[in-house]
């Protein structure tokens, strides 16, 4: 799977995505990314990417001639998603069917400012995408996050295979149940008798529970999604 990313920060990667198993992937090949300056593509000297909005308001937008330009130096493109609150909010689903296709590639446009012209959005059919309810300071975390959500569930990236991701929140139609590693003892606070006791059965049954009672109590909204 490979990534291209357009910003003008580009020391801000690989960022989180150098470490841990989504840095190891990439070091393995399972994933490449290419990070492409829009500053690159600047109308003048000073590399401004950036004017006033038509019809007054507060805040710059980010030009179309020079996000054109930079786009238009990739020569495989893919699907190209555009980082914006106005988008559906990534979940698990869509992660999934993002990193479904092993050879895909996508173009994640990191905006700043107030936006990008309306135009970029509609000439190049871009896929508005937001990662919860806030606004960022740009597009580059959340191009992180949706980096790190895909190759994570890609093949040979977790040790375990499928099952690593299996029991996961969100895999397992709502929110994880508590877990618990040694000492079966700490300050005090003793690890469920259930876990210790070797029935498989009663630990599957045990963790349903809890991943219900979870579910209703933090993210009743799951519930109905099922």
């Amino acid at each position: 799977m490979h990534f291209n990313i357009l910003t003008i920060f580009p020391e801000m990667f690989p960022g989180t995505l150098g470490a841990g198993v989504v840095g190891r992937a990439h070091d393995r090949g399972i994933w490449t990314y290419k990070v492409i300056n829009i500053r690159d593509c600047a109308i003048n000297n000073y590399g401004s990417v950036d004017d006033e909005q038509f019809g007054g308001g507060a805040g710059m937008v980010m030009r179309p001639d020079v996000l054109g330009a930079a786009l238009d130096s990739i020569e495989n493109p893919g699907k190209i998603i555009y980082f914006s609150p106005r988008g559906p909010t990534l979940n698990q689903k869509m992660v999934r069917e993002f990193a479904g296709d092993p050879d895909g590639v996508y173009t994640l446009l990191c905006g700043r400012y107030e936006g990008i012209d309306q135009r970029v959005i509609d000439m190049y059919n871009m896929t508005e995408l937001s990662i919860g309810d806030y606004i960022l300071s740009g597009g580059e975390i959340a191009a992180q996050v949706f980096v790190d959500s895909c190759v994570r569930v890609m093949d040979n990236v977790l040790g375990g295979g499928a099952d690593a991701t299996a029991s996961e929140s969100f895999e397992i139609g709502g929110l994880e149940w508590p877990l618990y590693t040694r000492p079966s003892v700490w300050r005090g606070q003793s690890v469920p008798e259930v876990l210790l006791s070797g029935h498989h059965g009663n630990i599957e049954r045990w963790r349903k529970q809890q991943s219900d009672d979870i579910t209703l109590e933090r993210r009743p909204d799951l519930i109905k999604e099922k």
